[in-house]
């Protein structure tokens, strides 16, 4: 009696740690909601490093706005360089529906939809794919919380692609998520290939807050492991709920 008494002393430590972790899903969705907004508008700064150390800018605006069907829509189109200006995006971020991506370019002309296995591809040419710059659906996904999740004032759970179609759509494995505990905040993603090895991170480097307790990422890098090569995001000019007209939010406007 007196072991079995030992036994449950040892394992309720255990027991208590389980009881505590919100379910990985919930953690995801929670933070997703977060980051949704009525209307935003932004400039962000892409830059691009080499290797050996050279680097290419790209100046892009933003606006995004949320609808009741829990979707976040939004447009962005490059200023500059010459080279790219003019290209534009509409990305449809839906909650529970397959995300849907368009892109305009200038030198054809033309309007295409981003098929889904150009999700895992690059995002005009830096190490963020076009799945980095939307938030994937939960369904698509396996969540779990990592072994060390919950301590250090973090939740750490790993995602892992439903299929094998859906790993080679996304193009990785599994991707371990880092977020504060008390705020929910993404702090770092890790993403792995399919030999399982690491091969490119994320870093959030800070956040800029925004209206009813939510936030957006205002400056984020993504580097490559294996290449050398170095991505960064920021954005400036952020203006909170502004006024933005739905059509602004349909292919049609991508070639205006």
């Amino acid at each position: 009696m007196k072991k079995g008494i030992v036994i449950l002393m040892l394992l309720l430590p255990l027991f208590q740690v389980s009881a505590q972790q919100i379910d990985a899903g919930q953690i995801l969705s929670k933070s997703r909601e977060l980051t949704i907004t009525n209307s935003l508008s932004a400039t962000l700064s892409l830059s691009i490093t080499e290797k050996n150390g050279s680097t290419r800018k790209r100046t892009i605006s933003m606006v995004s706005k949320s609808f009741p069907d829990g979707a976040e829509k939004r447009f962005i189109k490059f200023m500059d360089p010459a080279d790219v200006r003019g290209t534009a995006m509409l990305i449809f971020d839906n909650k529970n529906t397959a995300d849907e991506m368009w892109i305009y370019l200038p030198a054809l002309k033309k309007t295409r939809r981003i098929v889904s296995s150009e999700k895992g591809k690059s995002f005009m040419s830096s190490e963020f794919s076009n799945a980095d710059m939307s938030s994937p659906s939960l369904s698509d996904f396996i969540n779990k919380h990592m072994g060390s999740s919950g301590k250090d004032n973090q939740w750490i759970i790993e995602s892992t692609p439903i299929s094998q179609d859906k790993a080679d759509e996304y193009g990785y494995s599994r991707k371990i998520t880092y977020f504060s505990m008390d705020k929910c905040q993404v702090l770092k993603m890790e993403f792995y290939n399919f030999d399982n090895d690491l091969f490119k991170v994320i870093e959030v480097k800070s956040i800029h807050p925004i209206s009813e307790g939510k936030y957006m990422i205002q400056e984020m890098t993504a580097n490559n492991i294996l290449t050398g090569r170095k991505s960064a995001i920021t954005f400036t000019n952020i203006i909170d709920n502004p006024k933005i007209d739905d059509s602004v939010f349909t292919v049609q406007n991508l070639e205006r």
